[in-house]
């Protein structure tokens, strides 16, 4: 695989610290080595080691077993299976110190086909009716729900940016049942002082299908707290 259009995620390997990686073979006979560790919070990673080269990804919220990612790239881990989606549609499927598969040599190399992502991309802007510049330490904070069960809890310190602010969020498939209907809700904070909150939930997909939502937040006084 070509990663050199992921410069923007690589590290330098000695730049990394964590237990001894972990060897997958995949069913194309590919070979990809992760190790897994935490960031200096605490927040469980997988690093995908590539020569002299790592993607470090961050462990987000997965129905079942466990899921990181970094953009557009995610790696799934369920028990000793790992499933590997690069951002350009191309998916592996790999197992853990498995045997690397004996390929006739006649045989062309296989081509990398798209596979419908494990994943929805949940993406929206946040706006507010008052037009009140919003203090440099500001934080924007949104919860994606289903019923009961919470998808997403995630914040954004805005440094400073002012609305319209976009965000996005991924939420793991296996999380939603068939007839889930999953919602959002926005605030936002300073100082641990609200200042912006929404009277509302919105609907993430509409025919099952994610669609971009628009996040009207009104001041605090005049909102609804949820």
């Amino acid at each position: 695989m070509n990663l050199r259009p992921l410069l923007a995620l690589l590290i330098p390997l000695c730049a990394m610290a964590g237990d001894e990686p972990i060897v997958y073979i995949c069913e194309n006979g590919s070979r990809v080595d992760i190790a897994f560790s935490a960031d200096i919070s605490g927040r469980p990673q997988a690093t995908l080691l590539f020569a002299d080269e790592a993607v470090v990804l961050p462990q987000v919220p997965a129905g079942s077993g466990e899921l990181y990612r970094n953009g557009d790239i995610r790696l799934a881990i369920r028990g000793d299976e790992a499933v590997f989606e690069d951002g350009k549609s191309n998916l592996r499927r790999c197992s853990r110190g498995a045997v690397a598969p004996v390929l006739p040599q006649a045989a062309p190399p296989a081509t990398p086909q798209p596979a419908s992502s494990s994943f929805i991309d949940i993406t929206g802007t946040i706006t507010t009716l008052a037009r009140i510049a919003l203090p440099p330490n500001a934080i924007l904070k949104i919860r994606i729900k289903s019923g009961r069960l919470t998808l997403v809890d995630q914040r954004y310190v805005l440094n400073g940016a002012q609305v319209p602010i976009p965000f996005s969020a991924t939420v793991d498939r296996d999380l939603l049942g068939k007839k889930a209907n999953p919602t959002i809700v926005a605030r936002i904070e300073a100082d641990g002082k609200l200042l912006f909150a929404g009277n509302k939930a919105y609907r993430v997909q509409k025919n099952k299908q994610s669609q971009p939502v628009d996040i009207i937040l009104k001041p605090a006084g005049h909102a609804k707290v949820r």
